[in-house]
């Protein structure tokens, strides 16, 4: 058994966060060592390193450590260890199903170029722009591009501000994360959380639009057309509408917002 225990020191090198990181979590009751050597050091097990990944994993989506606290996996029996393990699951998929649809993106023009013999720059360009950005805004450009108003609205936040479009695109993903992980733990749309997650999406919505409501029915569009989504994506996106459709409406009745054709395309 000995030869299983990690000190703190070990076990924040192995996990890539800092000494103090760990001890803070300590002190806060988040993850307390499994035992404490004759000379008072901090000593951890390989599950302490499950429950360790699963800390950040909360905190990267945005839980404050209060509901990390409170929403934490025991991991004390299997059904505890499916229940993460399926997060997990969801979570890689969702990354793999993006990298598949850049690598998509590319082979076409690819193709593109060796039938035509010509290149469409606007489409390279767009490519080489989101990849250097470490492609985390190409879904978006991708799925919007139907629409051309909201697609001229996407690129332009990536075009004049890549930080502030980089960064909201981030902040959806973890928020389709987080909803994800609100329904595994049972937690439903008119729970305290549940509240605090629709909030979040709201606000996120208002950053996105720059307050021009004129471009909800993209939105709605873009959530609700998933022809060219992978079978992941439709998946995870269906989970995530079902639980937010109802978590809005019930934050909009409570705040008095009024938006019909939210709500109307929320409905249909």
């Amino acid at each position: 058994m000995k030869d299983d225990l990690f000190t703190v020191g070990e076990l924040a090198k192995k996990m890539n966060v800092t000494v103090r990181t760990l001890q803070y979590y300590d002190k806060e009751g988040l993850l307390n060592p499994f035992a404490r050597s004759e000379g008072g050091r901090r000593l951890y097990t390989k599950k302490d390193m499950v429950l360790l990944y699963q800390i950040l994993s909360m905190k990267y989506l945005g839980f404050s450590l209060e509901e990390i606290k409170n929403n934490l996996i025991s991991l004390d029996n299997p059904e505890d260890i499916y229940k993460l393990l399926e997060e997990q699951t969801k979570a890689i998929e969702y990354e793999i199903d993006n990298l598949n649809r850049v690598l998509e993106a590319i082979k076409a023009l690819k193709k593109s170029v060796t039938q035509t013999n010509t290149v469409d720059f606007n489409r390279y360009a767009d490519i080489v722009s989101l990849i250097r950005t470490k492609n985390e805004g190409f879904l978006s450009v991708e799925f919007f591009n139907e629409d051309e108003e909201l697609a001229t609205h996407i690129k332009g936040l990536f075009e004049d501000n890549p930080e502030l479009g980089i960064g909201l695109f981030q902040k959806y993903q973890q928020m389709c994360d987080k909803t994800i992980s609100l329904k595994a733990q049972g937690k439903t749309p008119d729970s305290k959380e549940g509240q605090i997650l629709a909030k979040e999406w709201w606000d996120l919505i208002f950053t996105f639009t720059g307050g021009n409501m004129e471009l909800l029915p993209g939105i709605l569009s873009f959530s609700e057309n998933r022809e060219n989504w992978s079978e992941g994506m439709r998946t995870q996106q269906k989970a995530v509408d079902e639980f937010m459709e109802e978590a809005l409406s019930i934050y909009f009745q409570k705040n008095s917002i009024d938006f019909p054709e939210l709500e109307e395309g929320y409905n249909d």
